[in-house]
C-alpha cells in the first residue's frame, strides 16, 4: 500500500472531541436539573443550553470518527486478525478501567447519597465481589458493578464487530456501487438525506427506549450510534465527500445553528402555541433536533478538513494521551469534586480549581502510563511507544482511534 499523507485533520477532531468530553462532565456538576454522579451546591439553569448545544451531537461525532478507524485499519488485514486487534484495544481497558479507576465514581455517588458507609478499601473489596447495594446507592448499583463513562467502549467494540461482518457484502462489487452512490452526495442532498435515519431512529425508537448504556436492550443509543459509526466508515472511503464537506462548510453551519434555534424555541414554548399534545409539533421538534445534529457535525467535519489538516506540533503528543485522559478524567474529577466541594471555593473558584485539578492528575499519570510498558496496553496504548522515525501515515492514524 502506498503511503498517503495522514489526516491530521481527523487527528485533532478526535483530541478536541475528548477534550471537549472532560468540560461537559465538569459541567454536569453544576448544571442544574440534570442528574449526575455528584452535584455541586453551585448549579445554574443557564448552563443548560451550552450543554444542549453539545449533547445533542458530541458522542454522535466520536462515533462517527471511531468508523472512520476501521476503514483506515482494514487495509489488507485479515478480518478475524483485525477483530481480535480491536477486541484487545477496546476490552483490555475497559474491564482495568471497572476494576481499577472507576470504582472511585460509584465510592463518591455513595457518600454522597448517604447510602455507602465512608472507607473506601472495604467498599473496593465488596465492589469487586459484586455486591449487593442498598437501592439507588450508585449509578448501576443493582448490576453490583458499573462502567460509567466507560460505556463507549463496549458499545464501540459491538459495532466494530458487527461491521466486521458486513465488510464482505460492502466490499463486493453490489456494496461498492452502492457506496459510489453515498460518496455522490452532493449540496443539498449532504445535507439532509444523512438525517433522515436519524430522525427515523428518533420517531421510532426514542421513547420506546431511552439511553441508559446498559448495552442490552439499548435499541435507541444502538441505532443512533451505529449508524453515526457505519456513516464514518463510509466517510473513510469517500476523498470526494470530504472535499464537498469543505466547500459546503458555512451552510451546514448555518443550517445547524437556525436548526438547533427553531428546537430550542419550540421545544420550550410550542406547547403553547400548538398544544403540548399536538403530533405535528413533536415531529417538527424531532426533525429539528436530527437536522441539527448530523449538519453540526458536518460542519465540525468540514471546518476540520479546511483549518485543522496540518502537522500541528502539538497533535502527535496528545493523539497518545487521548486514550489514557479518557479513561482517566471521570473518575479524577469526581474524586477532586467531593474532596473540595466542602471548601467554600465559590461558583467560580471550585469549578475552576477542579478543571486544572482534573487536567494536572491525567496529565501527570498519562506521563507514568507512557513510560511504564505493562501499563500502556491497560489504557489503551501500544505495549511500546512507537519510534519517532516512522512516518505518518494514513493507516497508521487508525492504531490511535478508539
Amino acid at each position: 500500500m502506498s503511503a498517503t499523507p495522514r489526516r491530521h485533520d481527523i487527528d485533532a477532531l478526535r483530541v478536541l472531541a475528548f477534550g471537549l468530553l472532560i468540560l461537559y462532565h465538569l459541567s454536569m456538576l453544576y448544571v442544574a436539573d440534570w442528574g449526575f454522579h455528584l452535584k455541586s451546591s453551585h448549579t445554574a439553569e443557564w448552563l443548560q443550553y451550552p450543554m444542549l448545544f453539545l449533547n445533542r451531537w458530541r458522542m454522535e461525532l466520536l462515533f462517527l470518527i471511531s468508523g472512520l478507524a476501521v476503514h483506515f485499519l482494514r487495509g489488507k488485514t485479515s478480518l478475524p486478525r483485525l477483530a481480535w486487534k480491536r477486541t484487545v484495544r477496546l476490552m483490555l481497558p475497559l474491564l482495568f478501567g471497572m476494576a481499577v479507576v472507576v470504582p472511585i465514581q460509584p465510592y463518591v455517588q455513595g457518600l454522597s447519597n448517604g447510602l455507602v458507609q465512608p472507607g473506601f478499601g472495604a467498599f473496593l473489596l465488596r465492589y469487586w465481589t459484586g455486591g449487593p447495594w442498598p437501592a439507588h446507592a450508585f449509578d448501576g448499583w443493582q448490576f453490583g458493578v458499573t462502567w460509567n463513562h466507560l460505556w463507549y467502549l463496549p458499545y464501540l467494540w459491538l459495532y466494530t464487530l458487527v461491521l466486521l461482518m458486513l465488510l464482505p457484502a460492502l466490499e463486493s462489487p453490489v456494496g461498492r456501487r452502492i457506496r459510489a452512490r453515498i460518496e455522490g452526495l452532493r449540496g443539498r442532498s449532504l445535507l439532509i438525506a444523512p438525517a433522515i435515519p436519524l430522525l427515523a431512529w428518533g420517531v421510532l425508537l426514542a421513547d420506546r427506549y431511552p439511553m441508559y448504556h446498559t448495552l442490552i436492550g439499548d435499541w435507541y443509543s444502538h441505532a443512533l450510534y451505529g449508524t453515526m459509526f457505519f456513516y464514518g466508515y463510509l466517510l473513510g472511503t469517500g476523498s470526494r465527500l470530504w472535499g464537498e464537506l469543505a466547500r459546503l462548510r458555512r451552510s451546514t453551519l448555518g443550517v445547524a445553528l437556525a436548526s438547533f434555534s427553531v428546537f430550542i424555541v419550540l421545544d420550550k414554548f410550542g406547547g403553547a402555541l400548538l398544544g403540548h399534545e399536538s403530533n405535528a409539533l413533536d415531529l417538527i421538534v424531532r426533525a429539528a433536533q436530527y437536522l441539527y445534529m448530523w449538519t453540526a457535525i458536518a460542519a465540525v467535519l468540514g471546518w476540520g478538513h479546511a483549518w485543522l489538516n496540518r502537522p500541528f506540533r502539538w497533535l502527535p503528543y496528545a493523539r497518545e494521551a487521548v486514550y489514557p485522559w479518557y479513561i482517566l478524567h471521570q473518575s479524577v474529577m469526581l474524586a477532586l469534586a467531593w474532596w473540595l466541594m466542602p471548601l467554600g471555593l465559590g461558583a467560580v473558584g471550585e469549578p475552576l480549581v477542579i478543571l486544572v485539578g482534573t487536567v494536572a492528575g491525567c496529565a501527570v499519570s498519562h506521563e507514568i502510563i507512557r513510560r511504564t510498558s505493562w501499563l500502556r496496553p491497560l489504557f489503551g496504548l501500544d505495549a511500546r511507544p512507537r519510534p519517532a522515525r516512522v512516518a505518518l501515515v494514513l493507516p497508521r492514524m487508525a492504531d490511535d482511534l478508539a
